[in-house]
């Protein structure tokens, strides 16, 4: 009896304790491959050292969170409805999330550029917030009751604020010989795959009810909220900054003011970064503006033997390989001639955009829907290096930051001229032809005379 007992402690083979924990090991081994695998290629290359893989793990989460949010507000205020009320329903979205969000957008950066001491638990009340926030969208999205509209728009907030902080964090962990453009490539690939992957899951989740993708979302934000404690603790230290100011007159350049101002210290960031940022602001400000015009388009006017959900879904799928084959470019060609890099990829988008208007058609809109995507991706990673190059390095996250802001305006602001418009394809795409000739001639100029006398004329603040 002893020796019997004794062989069952020690779980004989294929039977008792032994053969279940062997079963149990079975099934970790995916989750726990899988997780090795995602940590490893996210801390290569010293990012695990210097705390950027817990950012690109961090960013990821955001990602996935967003997109859940997402699929549920579309699903409530865009697909439930007929086409008419459904313009209706976006424009009050607009009306009560995006305004508002104009308004408090350029305040954010500037706030949270007086607090650095506290950026991780910035991004954790960024994550919070979106977590309850979820919750209350769960049961509003059943009523259909008017608290959707602010919730949102808190989302929307909470969502604005991590992208500036997150700016702002990166050049924080750079590890040893890590350009700022392969950092921010990394994180923006990995928001870009973690939305891929939740975006269809979302949509699974939505079969089972319009609550479920926010119960997802929850889960994911929580997740956030604990792994935004997970940052090193240099990223809450603020030694060294300043305050940039974002200008590019010669008197002010690189320097502090020569008159007595109410903020002394403030900087300048120069003007091929003014340039550069006008012209991403361009390319922002379409993207925003297609994302809107072309939903309602192509549920009226869906592409040839296509559904309308499945007409989206083709542009959404274009423009997202778009952004990722502009990442992994811009990844590639590192900090080369950025002012080159923008000038063109503009040039690029303004030719889609008039092709796209002359001549209108399905293909034409998914192109130019992959065009923007990259452009977007490569045009604002050279903004980046633009900033890593031109700006002092006690000045650059706030450059981050409120350089972010503005983008992010941009954006809300072709999204309300997208709803607006009414919906005939060769219009839309010829006001977006026009929304990026703006951009393109306003900055090319200065772009290209900068990439002519390069950063050695620029005094540096050592």
């Amino acid at each position: 009896m002893a020796a019997a007992r004794t062989e069952f402690k020690s779980g004989s083979p294929g039977r008792g304790p032994g053969r279940f924990r062997r079963f149990g090991r079975a099934l970790r081994t995916p989750v726990t491959g899988t997780a090795r695998g995602i940590r490893r290629a996210t801390h290569a290359h010293g990012a695990g050292e210097s705390g950027l893989g817990k950012l690109i793990e961090l960013h990821g989460v955001n990602g996935a969170g967003d997109v859940m949010i997402t699929v549920a507000l579309a699903s409530t205020v865009f697909f439930s409805v007929p086409t008419d009320e459904a313009r209706g329903r976006v424009a009050l979205y607009l009306a009560i999330t995006m305004a508002p969000f104009t308004l408090l957008a350029p305040v954010i950066g500037p706030i949270l550029d007086r607090v650095p001491h506290g950026r991780r638990a910035a991004m954790a009340v960024a994550m919070a917030a979106r977590a309850l926030l979820a919750l209350v969208l769960s049961g509003a999205v059943i009523t259909g009751s008017i608290e959707m509209y602010p919730a949102a728009l808190g989302v929307l907030v909470a969502s604005k604020a991590y992208g500036v902080v997150r700016s702002a964090v990166v050049p924080r962990l750079l590890p040893p010989g890590f350009s700022l453009v392969k950092a921010n490539s990394r994180v923006t690939l990995a928001g870009l795959l973690c939305t891929g992957i939740a975006a269809p899951i979302g949509a699974g989740l939505q079969q089972l009810g319009p609550r479920w993708p926010l119960y997802g979302a929850f889960l994911i934000f929580v997740a956030g909220t604990v792994l935004s404690f997970t940052l090193p603790p240099k990223v809450d230290s603020a030694r060294g900054e300043d305050r940039a100011l974002l200008a590019s007159d010669e008197r002010h350049l690189h320097g502090p003011h020569r008159q007595p101002v109410k903020r002394p210290g403030l900087r300048t960031v120069g003007p091929a970064v003014t340039h550069a940022l006008a012209a991403n602001a361009a390319i922002r400000c379409l993207t925003g503006f297609l994302i809107f015009f072309l939903a309602f388009l192509l549920r009226v006017h869906p592409m040839t033997g296509q559904s309308a959900a499945v007409s989206l879904g083709i542009v959404g799928v274009a423009a997202g390989a778009g952004n990722a084959l502009g990442t992994a470019v811009g990844a590639w060609l590192r900090s080369r001639a950025p002012e080159i890099i923008i000038v063109t990829v503009v040039a690029v988008v303004l030719g889609s955009a008039i092709t796209a208007a002359v001549f209108f058609g399905a293909v034409l809109v998914a192109a130019l829907a992959a065009v923007a995507g990259f452009a977007q991706a490569l045009a604002k990673l050279s903004l980046d290096a633009l900033l890593q190059r031109d700006v002092p390095e006690q000045v650059r996250t706030s450059a981050f930051a409120r350089s972010e802001t503005l983008l992010q305006v941009a954006w809300v602001l072709g999204g309300a001229v997208g709803i607006a418009l009414p919906l005939n394809g060769t219009l839309g795409l010829a006001v977006a032809a026009a929304i990026v000739a703006v951009g393109w001639v306003t900055t090319v100029r200065g772009l290209l005379a900068s990439a002519r006398h390069g950063s050695a004329a620029r005094p540096r603040v050592a």
